[in-house]
């Protein structure tokens, strides 16, 4: 049997009286798009900072690749393949776009920065792959649309090589092209086998991109399964679709 990229077991995070994860459990496929929805609040974006080790779970378990990582710093996680973007964009405001992906590539290479200088070819590799063009490189992200924010963070997250990428609300704020650019380097990357969790509020958008779906309310897993499924489920209409 092949051992999942990543698995979560029985989840739990509390903050004071307050349960933000309640037993939450599922696991990833390799290649595959998972879609994690549910209301404002409900708990994504918590679960992506515990399998990103930058809150530590109350209870429960994470392994990467059958290894549990669940006592691991964040940048060991990130060596070990698996990586985050963030619902807002948080670059480096006095730096380039170049400047920008060059701090992404920092973790696993510092050493060799300081020995050789920086891999300039990679970094512009990284930014044209994602969408900018080569005039685009020498921008400060207060001249870059939200667009072009989001696939800077897309650029920063693949220069440390991940296996898996968790994407926080990455169509949020973007316009119907910026959209459909995004999805199309998702796709792109699928093609190559990365292994997707993609937060996204943005259904339709969503749809095409992923092989199952998983919907959470107050913290708890309300539904799961193939993406038509869960929409369709009465629970998820009712605490996440209103109807």
């Amino acid at each position: 049997m092949m051992t999942k990229p990543l698995t979560i077991k029985n989840l739990v995070k509390k903050f004071g009286g307050l349960t933000a994860t309640d037993d939450i459990s599922f696991d990833l496929n390799e290649g595959q798009s998972t879609g994690l929805i549910g209301p404002n609040g409900a708990g994504k974006t918590t679960i992506f900072s515990q399998i990103m080790g930058e809150y530590r779970q109350t209870s429960g378990k994470i392994e990467l690749y059958g290894s549990e990582i669940s006592k691991l710093s964040t940048p060991a996680r990130i060596r070990l393949g698996v990586s985050r973007t963030y619902q807002v964009p948080r670059p480096f405001a006095e730096f380039t776009v170049l400047e920008n992906v060059r701090v992404g590539l920092m973790p696993d290479s510092i050493w060799k920065m300081i020995t050789e200088g920086p891999n300039v070819d990679r970094e512009i590799e990284l930014a044209l792959s994602v969408g900018f063009s080569e005039n685009d490189l020498r921008r400060t992200p207060d001249e870059l649309s939200m667009g072009d924010l989001r696939k800077l963070e897309m650029a920063r997250t693949m220069a440390t090589n991940p296996s898996i990428m968790l994407l926080d609300e990455v169509f949020a704020g973007l316009t119907v092209g910026e959209i459909d650019q995004i999805a199309k380097l998702i796709q792109k990357m699928r093609s190559e086998n990365m292994t997707f969790l993609i937060v996204s509020h943005d259904l339709k958008a969503l749809e095409p991109l992923v092989d199952d779906a998983i919907a959470i309310n107050y913290g708890k897993i309300i539904a799961q399964g193939s993406f038509a499924s869960v929409i369709s489920d009465k629970a998820v209409r009712t605490s996440y679709l209103g109807t």
